[in-house]
């Protein structure tokens, strides 16, 4: 059952947030159980060649398999009727491979859930006997299942679906399962807060829901205005200076062991007017309640951790500000201090991720001393136009934090692409009356890291920019429509791969 939780500072009042289209109750068997309403048969086409599933000795299934012209094809659903005692079966194509890595075996997942959701099945049987990595195919349901209806005055109710797995080892698929479900909730968490519109999510109400996360044995710290002023702050301060919601920096930490911890930096800007360098496509302006999906990402991995306890020290250090118009916003031209010292004559009000990225990064470092450090945010619009909502801009100068990450990646199922890091940058973001400006002239997504990179002292550092795969504009894979939870599977792979 996924884990409930509310937010009490809400002004919309959800009592309960995480919903899904389809609610299942998952249970393990080693045998199938009595035939009850819907089968799933997820097969291979050489397991329809060879005939090796036992179920395919059914000599109606075979007649109304050949009939279907169901052949296995990867990501294929056929539907039979009144076949082997069951009311439907649903043929799940899984292509030809022999072996079938996580992230297929996901969306293979994903599209049976979108199947399910449409037939009014009450209880299924997920016949995965011959198939290592079913808990892998579920999670995919689980994923795909999410929905993000609750504003609307005729949210539906989640349909409960009892679900039944068989599998060959029970015990070493419930303890797969137990570990992605707690994946799972953690990207629910930043789907949810990610979706939320700007007038209920702010910088206070995402440290309240940091705070719910207290009960899983995280320990939250929320610094508000005055202690970010007392700490010097200036980038981070500044940001938030324009609003009358003033910003905060959550500081969530599961120790689940003694080493020394890994970071992880989340951009939070909760609306982004671009400042009095305001955008002014209508479209993109009312995107911009996502920009701050580094952090719910952030968060969801805290939680992902928590709850399955896992043996990793992980502190979130995530930068919540709202980027507004006002008589205190800061301007064009203003050259702020941030908490390391050097100081950012600013070139563009609508930069200021980088700004309140640059003062968490600081702290991170400065309160915990971490081994390795990863910042994520949706940082430039210059990275859609390299890559698209394909792949996630990675940046890092550290050849195996690289390599960590990009097997963090494959296994995830959450793609990277490294885009080029190093000082011949340093030329774009010279500025005549300070440190640095805070935009370069020419490649965006570059010179946004290199300066992200003067803030990352000698700890080992990488950058993702996930712009454009914060948000999907329709339903795909793993992913409902709107918010995507991106960087959740990344980062909780990232971190319990580590040494």
């Amino acid at each position: 059952m996924r884990l409930r939780y509310s937010f009490a500072a809400l002004a919309i009042g959800i009592s309960s947030l995480a919903q899904a289209a389809i609610d299942p109750q998952y249970q393990y068997l080693n045998a199938l159980p009595v035939a009850q309403d819907t089968l799933v048969l997820p097969l291979r086409s050489s397991d329809l060649k060879s005939g090796s599933h036992s179920l395919l000795a059914d000599p109606q299934l075979k007649q109304q398999l050949t009939a279907a012209g169901f052949t296995g094809k990867a990501g294929s659903i056929s539907q039979l009727y009144g076949v082997a005692g069951y009311q439907r079966v649903l043929l799940l194509g899984l292509g030809d491979k022999p072996v079938i890595s996580d992230d297929k075996l996901a969306n293979y997942g994903a599209d049976l859930a979108a199947a399910l959701d449409k037939n009014n099945a009450q209880q299924v049987t997920i016949d995965g006997r011959y198939l290592a990595a079913i808990p892998q195919l579920v999670h995919g349901l689980e994923l795909r299942a999410y929905r993000f209806d609750q504003l609307k005055s005729k949210a539906a109710t989640p349909r409960k679906l009892a679900v039944d797995v068989v599998v060959a080892d029970v015990k070493s698929a419930q303890q797969q399962h137990q570990q992605l479900q707690a994946i799972a909730d953690g990207v629910y968490l930043a789907r949810d807060l990610t979706n939320l519109p700007a007038a209920d999510l702010t910088p206070q109400s995402f440290a309240a829901a940091a705070q719910t996360l207290e009960k899983l044995g995280v320990k939250v710290t929320v610094l508000d205005e005055k202690a970010i002023n007392d700490l010097g702050m200036g980038a981070l301060a500044a940001v938030g200076r324009g609003s009358d919601r003033p910003p905060t920096l959550v500081i969530a930490h599961w120790q689940g062991d003694n080493k020394a911890p890994l970071a992880l930096i989340g951009k939070g800007i909760t609306f982004d007017t671009g400042g009095y360098n305001l955008k002014t496509d209508g479209e993109s302006i009312v995107r911009m309640t996502s920009d701050m999906a580094g952090a719910a990402a952030v968060l969801g991995t805290v939680k992902a951790l928590a709850l399955q306890k896992a043996k990793v020290n992980v502190v979130g250090v995530m930068a919540m500000a709202e980027n507004m118009i006002s008589s205190n916003a800061y301007l064009p031209g203003d050259v702020l201090k941030t908490a390391q010292g050097l100081t950012v004559q600013i070139t563009s009000t609508d930069a200021e991720g980088r700004l309140v990225m640059a003062d968490a990064m600081w702290y991170a470092r400065k309160e915990y001393k971490p081994r390795a450090m990863v910042d994520i945010a949706t940082l430039t619009g210059s990275k859609v136009g390299a890559l698209g909502s394909y792949y996630a801009g990675l940046f890092t100068e550290d050849e195996s934090l690289h390599s960590a990450l990009l097997q963090a990646a494959k296994s995830s199922g959450e793609p990277l692409w490294r885009l080029p890091l190093s000082d011949e940058f340093a030329s774009e973001l010279k500025s005549d009356v300070a440190d640095l400006r805070n935009t370069g002239k020419t490649t965006g997504a570059s010179t946004a890291a290199w300066f992200l990179k003067q803030f990352a002292g000698d700890t080992p550092w990488a950058h993702v920019d996930i712009a454009g795969n914060a948000l999907a504009s329709s339903d795909k894979g793993v992913h409902p429509v709107g918010a995507t939870g991106f960087g959740v599977r990344l980062l909780t792979h990232w971190t319990l791969q580590q040494p």
